[in-house]
């Protein structure tokens, strides 16, 4: 393998010729061997970072601290790296000491490297365009990689929240089409009173589709960002302008309503956009872990259990057990939700860890935010496609536990009194005759009128007023 020398103040390295990062990404990537997950695992991770670094070149070439020539050439690798260029040369572990900052050298080498070819000159001739002076220029890790971070999950938010709602959707459409089917509602396990089939699912509908709004809470906090503190919000070596214009710059080219952070110094070391981002995954998650188990409780049997409704089968469900059929995909989300909220467990102690003018734990954030939005946007993907549309109610079931349910002379209250419905649920239970019956017999009530309240209609809706 030919290979290319490179130098900085620890000494020199050798690098693969072929190689687009630098030295310092090479010492990242013999330091840093944990999650095995480069940057380049978050195409709007190394996207948002290609971005800050254009705007910077922007604002430095407007401020005159940078010579046209390089901008220009700057914003043109930029501009690349957006379209998908040079991704997989994005290599350094997620995870990683120093806040950031070999995520950003690797950024700025990789930049470098290709508007140096850009220039003309080979790659690692960094005396005609610099990792640091031109590329990182008005910068420091602290406010570059916690702004591309920002951005990033802006990025990221956007297939998620696509994905609720096209399952939200896909749970109204079930709602609708099981609108006439009546079950028994049960609390504690228990039966209870009765609703619809459509109902319950109206409800998980409603349930996850709540959190379309709250997500967008939480990418506009997420649009202060820091980008003109440098390293711990004074704007050292910062022209006095170039926080706005910077901000202004990676606004247009994100096409996201970014603003300046108003206190650069407090946004330095602020984690509570992320927190706030983190803890509104974990909402999510717990209701998408809650309806999965709803759907495994509801399907179970075939024979033995609730059996209301059939999800679709996907595979074969064991090794020993001919046709048995089990619930995968809800197995399969139950399973990314508490990934993720142990993800916010991480994320909560890694944004206390902070001290000082910096939270140093910051990569750790980002990488726990980033899978979290991808992995529960896939889920909701899977459990829509996999799932939720092929779900089909039992409606002989369903009717069945109504039927036989004790839980119906609820219904009956305010006409027999609740002593005389306690008994009449008491004696259904052990007899196994059904609530009707034992009402008609005692002859608390005319059985035209036993017929009229325990019907569907009377039951599902609050009760006319007299």
């Amino acid at each position: 393998m030919t290979t290319r020398i490179e130098h900085d103040l620890l000494g020199e390295r050798a690098l693969p010729a072929d190689a687009w990062y630098g030295i310092q990404t090479q010492r990242a990537l013999e330091n840093f061997r944990i999650t095995g997950i480069p940057i380049s695992h978050f195409p709007e991770l190394v996207q948002a970072l290609a971005m800050v670094k254009s705007a910077a070149a922007h604002a430095n070439q407007e401020l005159g601290v940078l010579e046209p020539h390089k901008a220009e050439a700057i914003q043109a690798a930029c501009a690349d790296i957006q379209a998908g260029t040079l991704h997989d040369q994005f290599v350094v572990d997620l995870i990683q000491g120093g806040a950031g900052t070999s995520t950003n050298m690797n950024a700025n080498e990789v930049i470098a490297n290709l508007a140096l070819v850009k220039l003309g000159h080979p790659k690692g001739a960094y005396q005609h365009l610099h990792p640091n002076d031109d590329v990182n220029r008005s910068q420091s890790t602290n406010d570059a990689y916690p702004t591309a971070a920002c951005l990033s999950l802006q990025f990221a938010a956007q297939p998620l929240i696509a994905a609720i709602g096209a399952l939200r959707d896909a749970l109204q459409e079930k709602a609708v089409a099981f609108a006439d089917v009546v079950k028994m509602g049960r609390t504690q396990l228990q039966d209870a009173v009765p609703m619809t089939l459509g109902q319950e699912f109206e409800a998980f509908a409603v349930n996850l589709g709540e959190d379309i709004d709250r997500f967008q809470e939480a990418q506009q906090l997420l649009c202060e960002v820091n980008l003109g503190g440098t390293a711990i919000g004074t704007g050292l070596n910062a022209p006095v302008r170039y926080q706005a214009l910077a901000v202004e710059h990676l606004a247009r080219l994100s096409g996201r309503p970014l603003v300046p952070a108003s206190h650069l110094v407090e946004a330095t070391s602020d984690m509570g956009a992320f927190v706030f981002l983190s803890g509104m995954l974990k909402r999510f998650a717990i209701k998408l872990g809650k309806l999965c188990n709803d759907l495994r409780l509801l399907s179970s049997g075939p024979r033995t259990g609730l059996g209301e409704i059939n999800l679709p089968p996907v595979q074969p469900g064991s090794s020993i057990m001919p046709g048995k059929i089990n619930p995968v995909i809800p197995e399969a989300v139950n399973q990314t939700a508490n990934q993720v909220i142990a993800s916010d467990l991480a994320v909560t102690l890694a944004a206390e860890a902070g001290q000082l003018q910096l939270n140093v734990m910051e990569p750790m954030i980002v990488y726990n935010l980033l899978n979290a939005m991808r992995m529960l946007g896939e889920a909701c993907h899977m459990l829509r496609t996999r799932c939720i549309v092929g779900i089909e109610a039992n409606r002989e079931t369903c009717a069945q536990h109504v039927e036989h349910s004790i839980g119906v002379v609820t219904a009956l209250v305010p006409h027999i009194g609740y002593a005389n419905a306690t008994r009449i649920a008491q004696q259904a239970l052990h007899s196994g005759a059904t609530v009707r019956e034992l009402v008609i017999a005692e002859g608390l009530l005319d059985p035209t009128r036993v017929e009229a309240l325990l019907s569907p209609q009377a039951m599902l809706a609050p009760a006319a007023e007299k």
